[in-house]
């Protein structure tokens, strides 16, 4: 399962949400940082509340910055790994 999490109104996160995922047709869960109980989960999971961060429990791999997520998300779908 892919879950990202994001702000409204972040370029970044919509770099990656819109722009890649949906283009790639990727089922991922986002989890919006506006809500209090998202926030204190992301900085529970990784120390700060910046975004976007992708969480892919099924290889159980972590991150931040959209380039990064966006090349992980490239290498997930075509199978050759992170």
């Amino acid at each position: 399962m892919l879950n990202l999490y994001i702000r409204t109104a972040c370029p970044y996160s919509a770099k990656v949400l819109e722009e890649e995922a949906k283009a790639m047709k990727l089922d991922i869960t986002t989890k919006n940082v506006a809500y209090a109980d998202v926030a204190a989960d992301l900085k529970a999971r990784a120390g700060k509340l910046q975004t976007p961060y992708l969480v892919d429990e099924e290889n159980n791999i972590e991150m931040f910055e959209s380039n990064d997520i966006i090349e992980y998300l490239h290498h997930r779908l075509s199978g050759t790994g992170a």
